[in-house]
């Protein structure tokens, strides 16, 4: 049943309550971009797995420890807000990394980047196998992988990248690590839920609100879109709606992960664009709206606020949200360093607002 405390769908001004979501995965970067956008995601959400593809990127506890701080401050005025912290593993991460990480209380998952898959991924993983020790200490541990799921040979289509990667890597990961806990990250295909609802209850997935709200027409017709190419690239309608069915579903396995990638303007619009789509200023609005879009605004608390907890084996926040059902106009840019950043969008209107 519902733990949603209101919900009235009667009137344009109806509101939501539901338990204070998190985010789980988040890109928050560093510097003078981490102190302007990681308010967003803290006034919004209890905790978020921040992800570690810096440059350079996080590969030690106490890397971790020193951008947990960062990001502190970022946020002093949410003082509430947690940041679940991870590792980037590379071939070269030892398994007694792994026990500091546990031992520190502030490392929550390890994630894997394919080398070469998408923004600073070139520390990543060349061969999976490399990496089996440490996998086995995690194993062993419960500290959870975070999963890049896409292959990146240059003969594949970006279309099947994921496909691909299931069925020639997950596949055989899961075999070999059975008790491994993993999230299949920012999930993008109908593939990839078949496979996350058939596997072991150690296997999960994250969901965004952009491959909710969005399908690759929505990048390529009339123009190519800079600001809506990410990586794992919008799918076809099918996908989008397979994502739709497991979000809405009741099942316990799929939670909320913006994957909110923040790139400046310049870097977005170049003649070889960043791959990210910036949500983190209205993460749970766009989540509404698209679980509003099919009527299932009963489920979006399962979803945000509930099943990640339950995955990552921490109780669920003690604090409430309200929205309501109110258009507002995205503002054109936000500042970002010496940049700005253009959010989803831009200049056009969201359906929800986040009251408190």
């Amino acid at each position: 049943m519902s733990q949603t405390d209101h919900l009235s769908n009667n009137t344009a001004s109806s509101t939501l309550t539901i338990i204070q979501p998190d985010d789980w995965h988040l890109h928050l970067r560093d510097g003078d971009g981490l102190m302007a956008i990681a308010p967003f995601t803290a006034r919004q959400c209890g905790r978020a797995i921040i992800m570690p593809n810096l440059s350079p990127p996080i590969t030690t506890t106490l890397q971790a420890n020193d951008y947990q701080k960062r990001i502190l401050s970022a946020t002093q005025q949410y003082p509430k807000f947690k940041p679940l912290m991870t590792l980037y593993l590379t071939d070269n991460t030892p398994p007694d990394e792994i026990d500091q990480a546990i031992k520190s209380g502030l490392v929550f998952a390890v994630k894997l980047y394919p080398a070469g898959a998408t923004t600073n991924s070139e520390a990543g993983v060349t061969d999976l196998k490399k990496c089996y020790p440490t996998l086995e200490r995690m194993q062993k541990l419960g500290l959870p992988l975070l999963v890049h799921g896409e292959v990146t040979h240059a003969n594949t289509d970006i279309f099947d990248r994921e496909k691909i990667f299931i069925e020639q890597r997950l596949i055989k990961l899961t075999q070999d690590f059975p008790e491994l806990k993993i999230v299949f990250e920012h999930i993008t295909t109908a593939d990839a839920v078949d496979f996350v609802t058939e596997s072991s209850s150690f296997i999960a997935a994250t969901i965004t609100a952009h491959h909710l709200l969005m399908n690759r027409n929505d990048m390529l017709v009339g123009g190519i879109k800079p600001h809506h190419y990410c990586l794992p690239v919008l799918k076809r309608e099918t996908h989008r709606e397979a994502l739709i069915t497991a979000v809405t579903s009741g099942n316990k396995k799929f939670f909320m992960g913006t994957d909110s990638a923040p790139h400046s303007q310049k870097n977005k619009e170049n003649s070889c664009g960043c791959a990210g789509m910036f949500t983190a200023f209205a993460a749970i609005e766009l989540y509404a709206e698209a679980f509003d879009q099919v009527d299932s605004l009963e489920s979006l608390e399962q979803f945000s606020s509930l099943n990640g907890a339950l995955f990552y084996g921490l109780k669920v926040n003690s604090d409430k949200i309200t929205l309501q059902r109110k258009k507002w106009t995205v503002p054109t840019s936000y500042p970002f360093g010496d940049d700005n950043i253009i959010p989803l969008r831009s200049g056009q209107t969201i359906n929800w607002t986040l009251l408190s």
